[in-house]
Order: C-alpha cells, then sequence, then structure tokens
C-alpha cells in the first residue's frame, strides 16, 4: 500500500464516519424553556458544526487534490502527513477541545462526543449523569449549575460556589438526574486516588497513574455555606497537560493536610 492508498483510505473512513451537522436553528425553535443547560446544549453543538464542518471541508479539498482535481496546497500537504501519521491536523486541532490522542482515538472519542449530544438534545432532558469531560467548555456546565439554582432559589450569582460530593457509584446506576444541580462523571485523578471506603482522597496505588473518580453530584450552594474545613481544594483541567487547560477547583474531602496532595501532584 503506497502512502497516497493510506491516506485516501483514513480519508474516506473519517468521511464515511461524520454525522451531519447538528441543526441549531431548528433545535432552537424547538426548545420551549432554555434554560441555562438547554443554552449550553446550544453552545455545544455550535462548536461543535465548527470543528467538524472543518474536518470535512477539508478532507474533501484533500480528496480531490488526491484525485488531481485540484493543485495540492501547503495546508493539503500538512493534513495529508498528519492522517498518514495519526497526528490531529493543526486546523483541526485549533477548533477543537484540549486533547493528548493519536489521530485514531482522537477521533472515536469525537463520535463519542457526538453521539452524546445528540441524545441530549433530542429531548432537551439533562441526562440522568453528564458527561463533564466530553464538553468543549466544561466551565459554561458548571455555571449553568449555577445560574439554575439562582433561579430557582432567587439568591444572587455572585454569593454562591459549587458543593461537590463524591458518590460510591457509576453512571450505569443512575436513571434520573438530581431534583437541583448536576452528577457528573469523566473525570480522573493524578497523584492521588478516591477511596470509595473512607470516602477521602487516599494515595494512588503502584501502576494506576489515572484511577477515575467516581460519579460526583454537584450543586450551588450559597458561599458562605461551604465547608472548608477538611478539605483539599483540588484543581480540575481538561487534560494532564494542566496549565491552560485548568477548569474549576473542586473540594474534595481529606484527613491529610491540603500541602500532602499539592506535593503528590
Amino acid at each position: 500500500m503506497t502512502r497516497e492508498e493510506k491516506v485516501k483510505g483514513i480519508l474516506d473512513e473519517i468521511l464515511e464516519k461524520l454525522p451531519d451537522p447538528f441543526n441549531v436553528i431548528e433545535l432552537m425553535a424547538r426548545a420551549e424553556d432554555k434554560n441555562p443547560y438547554v443554552v449550553v446544549s446550544f453552545q455545544e453543538c455550535e462548536r461543535m458544526n465548527t470543528l467538524t464542518n472543518e474536518l470535512r471541508r477539508s478532507l474533501k479539498e484533500l480528496d480531490l487534490g488526491l484525485k488531481g482535481e485540484l493543485t495540492i496546497s501547503a495546508e493539503m500537504e500538512n493534513l495529508s502527513n498528519a492522517l498518514f501519521l495519526d497526528q490531529v491536523p493543526e486546523s483541526w486541532n485549533k477548533r477543537a477541545y484540549p486533547s493528548m490522542l493519536a489521530l485514531s482515538a482522537w477521533y472515536n472519542d469525537l463520535l463519542l462526543r457526538i453521539k452524546d449530544l445528540e441524545s441530549w438534545v433530542a429531548d432537551f432532558n439533562l441526562p440522568s449523569c453528564v458527561w463533564l469531560s466530553g464538553f468543549f467548555n466544561p466551565q459554561s456546565f458548571l455555571t449553568a449549575i449555577m445560574q439554575s439554582m439562582a433561579r430557582k432559589n432567587e439568591w444572587p450569582l455572585d454569593r454562591m460556589c459549587l458543593q461537590v460530593d463524591v458518590t460510591k457509584k457509576s453512571k450505569e446506576d443512575f436513571s434520573s438526574p438530581p431534583r437541583e444541580g448536576a452528577y457528573v462523571h469523566g473525570l480522573f485523578m493524578e497523584g492521588a486516588r478516591w477511596d470509595t471506603q473512607t470516602n477521602l482522597i487516599q494515595e494512588s496505588r503502584l501502576k494506576e497513574l489515572t484511577p477515575a473518580v467516581p460519579v460526583v453530584f454537584i450543586r450551588a450552594i450559597p458561599v458562605d455555606k461551604l465547608e472548608t474545613k477538611n478539605m483539599y481544594p483540588c484543581p480540575l483541567y481538561k487534560t494532564r497537560q494542566r496549565g491552560p487547560t485548568f477548569v474549576w477547583t473542586f473540594n474534595l474531602k481529606t484527613k491529610e493536610k491540603p500541602a500532602r496532595w499539592v506535593l503528590a501532584g
């Protein structure tokens, strides 16, 4: 198999599996209650369309180049190289969410994100358990939790914060969302682990680099009700690169001094 044949095979497979864009105008017309969660779903659909439209445009253009119907440009050459090397092309990365995956795993992950979004906007009901790490912008969803509870309880938004309770369950154990707030999954720890027996952060086990965290129940409370004793302010990031991928700080229960977990990584 030549290099061109391999690239063409990957290109065809991606285009074949790529779903149609979300019809955001039709979705907006269909949503009767435009609550903060529904607004987040619209934003996510728009971002997803921007990304998938670029995939479709760039791959179709490269396809024409490979057929000899278009002159191969530098951008097409870069795309071809990325497909061959199983890397996410630069023009896709720019429009996507932070990720450290190789192209094949990245694309499978993208399809899962689209499927998740499709099932959410089918009826606009908040999923029983939300895939927080499947969002382009998880901050907007966490803010929506505060907005919806501020509206419901007539609390001032600037005097609210998030309370995080780690459950003992996995996402399959939930069949409906909580009355207020949200259950979220898709979180992992690095440098420590969550122990469901003690309901505390504990030392990570050997060879368990990023143990999964059980489903987390997140709701908004007034700032003065926030429990800070025996808590570690754990930073949440989109990827292990940390830095610019910072999302939020979750207070997690600990018997150790917070400094221990800071040093653990």
